[in-house]
């Protein structure tokens, strides 16, 4: 059985050669060691590609001296690579998240290397990969050469997010904290919003929320609540508060009785310390968490995901701003669908009535290269702070005059005129 030395950081990637693909490990678990060193190698470099969804830390590959020498082909745009594919450094691949497996071990995408960080390995050689395992067990399994950051700091979290050592070509020590993102206190508005989602929320339905004021907002309003569940791609502190008020037990769940199960958690420490060594926690690969034929086993889904605008025949913008691309598919649409599939399930969508320059949130039309990221076939309730418009079952004048309802009090009479400019033009 190989066993891998440990070696440095830059004796590590000196063997990444130009025109090679080359995969980062996601969200909280990006390992900044390995990138800074393969980034020092880049005037040695060029036609390098990197792979990956989100990334947190720093992305100095990115930066404009290194024009030629890396590109990022990225899955889902974040605050560190939304520049980048404004400016052609980076790319942006539209894809559901729970198809992205599927390009590696399809071999659509092969990978060269893999540059990944992992929990300390135990007595038997085992490794956790943490609070990312989302695409990186894929990336793993089919890369030529896996590289491995060894993180004292990195949860040992339960599920199929397990590798042994054997399966790696070279590993560096690190002790430097994870990525964290503590969460912010909720605004007045964001709490108005959680509070109407928390009333479309029953007791012992299985949840799935993303990332932001909004769903932190929803999962507060929800102690109350009984034997609630969890089967979502992300999760982050409020979940974990959930489960420490009695509140989320996971005892109604179909699949993994008693699990919370997700592809990646990123948040406080208290929330790593709190998944590491659980047996609570369940991490699997993204391919199952996101399968729409996983997803509605589950009794009352109740998917909540925001939305950049929406206008009022129910499309939903979510990952650009008109034809700037601001963060990416996701699984929105794969929980969209499989809540509404769910035996009492509740596809949510829920944003602010207006954006943080006063504009109104609810249009009559999408902005000119704006992408629908779900359609208005998948889209049942819609939240805003003014309440909850019911679309589903409903022809596209019932739609926007339920939207209009939800809308900021200020545009809903322009939006009123818009209708009636789009729905009676003869």
């Amino acid at each position: 059985m190989k066993k891998p030395n440990y070696v440095t950081a830059e004796e590590a990637v000196k063997n990444i050669k130009s025109g090679e693909r080359v995969f980062l490990h996601s969200a909280a678990a990006t390992p900044q060691l390995l990138v800074d060193a393969l980034t020092a190698r880049g005037d040695e470099l060029h036609s390098v590609e990197l792979v990956s969804i989100h990334t947190e830390g720093s992305a100095p590959y990115l930066d404009p001296r290194y024009d030629g020498v890396f590109h990022l082909n990225t899955f889902f745009v974040g605050a560190n690579t939304r520049e980048a594919v404004a400016n052609g450094m980076a790319s942006y691949i539209p894809i559901f998240l729970s198809e992205i497996p599927n390009l590696f071990r399809s071999g659509i995408m092969p990978l060269d290397v893999a540059l990944v960080q992992v929990s300390p390995p135990d007595k038997h050689g085992f490794c956790s990969v943490g609070v990312s395992v989302d695409i990186t067990n894929a990336a793993i399994e089919t890369a030529k050469h896996v590289i491995a950051q060894v993180n004292e700091n990195m949860p040992r979290v339960h599920g199929n997010g397990i590798i042994h050592v054997s399966s790696v070509d070279a590993l560096v020590r690190c002790d430097s904290p994870i990525f964290e993102l503590v969460p912010p206190p909720s605004s007045p508005i964001e709490l108005k919003i959680g509070g109407f989602i928390a009333e479309l929320i029953e007791d012992g339905a299985t949840l799935q929320t993303g990332i932001g004021g909004i769903p932190d907002a929803a999962l507060r309003s929800l102690r109350g609540h009984r034997d609630l569940g969890m089967h979502s791609e992300m999760f982050s502190d409020g979940a974990m508060e959930l489960v420490e008020c009695g509140a989320l037990t996971g005892r109604k769940k179909a699949r993994q009785w008693g699990k919370i199960v997700a592809g990646f958690c990123m948040g406080s420490r208290a929330l790593y310390d709190f998944v590491d060594d659980n047996p609570m926690i369940e991490m699997r690969d993204i391919s199952y968490v996101n399968d729409t034929s996983v997803i509605r086993l589950n009794p009352k889904v109740t998917a909540i995901n925001s939305a950049l605008e929406v206008d009022i025949t129910g499309q939903v913008c979510a990952d650009s701003l008109g034809s700037a691309q601001y963060s990416g598919v996701g699984g929105q649409v794969d929980f969209i669908r499989g809540a509404a599939l769910s035996p009492g399930g509740k596809p949510i969508i829920a944003l602010n009535s207006l954006t943080s320059h006063g504009q109104t949130r609810i249009v009559a039309r999408l902005k000119p290269g704006a992408s629908v990221t779900t359609s208005r076939a998948h889209v049942h309730y819609v939240v805003t702070e003014f309440g909850v418009a019911y679309l589903y079952g409903k022809n596209l004048r019932q739609r926007a005059s339920a939207l209009i309802e939800i809308a900021h009090p200020d545009y809903r009479e322009q939006l009123e005129r818009e209708a009636f400019g789009i729905f009676h033009r003869h």
